[in-house]
């Protein structure tokens, strides 16, 4: 059976679906996530957050769409380009503003499916939040492990459910690891190949109510950052995991590929910079 992994990261989208935060237009929209202080900012959380564990998966076998404005300010939308021929992973995919929030998604991701794929395991991925570097390999291990499951409605979630959650403060971040049910970060929705639905379709919340979901929480998964810029400051339904013999900067490393002084560094300067 040929499962694909295929992924779907908005870099400051304009449309005017799919964010908590209202705007009337899509100028309004654009007057907030083309502030040039916002988009550097963006940059900066997505540089050191999220790509240190896209580009060093111990799976290299999957597809990570990065979707964006025709019209995002240089010098970022040359920075994905560059980021598309540099990384055979990532495909950047431009789309227009859209009201229809889904239907914009949709057509990011359609045209990356792979034709010979039965399922594909869709995940979302913020710019600012990370996965572990085995999450590909995992998502794939454990569907594998679960395809009876999946045959009966052929819809199945894994949810990767302990990670952590990082808070930017003025010096530097604050980490603590927590388990949380069905946060977007390092969950997987697995459907077939000919669907056009992909994760985007269903509220992460209420996932156990549209399909089976299978919970792991044996090793960290994903980080997520809580900062100003969040669309929501949201942690998600959860408890607290003792950090008591916790080496931060060595987990950092060695689940996500990032390095905690950068980390750090890049926090201070958003608050300078606000």
């Amino acid at each position: 059976m040929r499962l694909q992994m295929l992924g779907l990261c908005r870099f400051s989208y304009a449309g005017l679906g799919g964010h908590q935060q209202r705007h009337e237009t899509v100028a309004d929209r654009k007057a907030v996530l083309y502030d040039p202080a916002r988009l550097r900012r963006r940059w900066n959380w997505f540089e050191t957050v999220a790509l240190p564990g896209l580009v060093s998966q111990s799976d290299e076998d999957f597809t990570l769409v990065m979707m964006a404005c025709p019209d995002l300010p240089e010098p970022y939308l040359s920075r994905l380009r560059e980021l598309e021929a540099e990384i055979p992973a990532i495909r950047l995919s431009l789309i227009e503003p859209q009201e229809r929030y889904l239907e914009a998604c949709r057509a990011a991701i359609q045209p990356h499916i792979d034709p010979d794929a039965e399922v594909v395991g869709h995940f979302r991925h913020d710019d600012d939040d990370a996965i572990a570097l085995d999450y590909i390999a995992s998502a794939k291990r454990d569907f594998m492990g679960a395809r009876a499951i999946w045959q009966r409605s052929r819809k199945l979630a894994c949810d990767y459910a302990l990670g952590v959650v990082g808070k930017v403060e003025p010096d530097g971040v604050r980490l603590t690891s927590r388990f949380i049910y069905l946060s977007t970060a390092a969950l997987t929705v697995y459907l077939p190949a000919e669907t056009p639905q992909t994760a985007i379709d269903f509220e992460h919340w209420r996932l156990a109510t549209r399909m089976p979901v299978l919970t792991f929480g044996q090793k960290r998964m994903f980080l997520r950052l809580i900062h100003a810029d969040n669309d929501s400051g949201e942690v998600g339904a959860g408890y607290g995991v003792d950090d008591t013999d916790t080496d931060f900067a060595e987990l950092l490393g060695r689940r996500f590929g990032i390095d905690r002084a950068a980390l750090d560094l890049v926090a201070r300067e958003s608050h300078e910079a606000g």
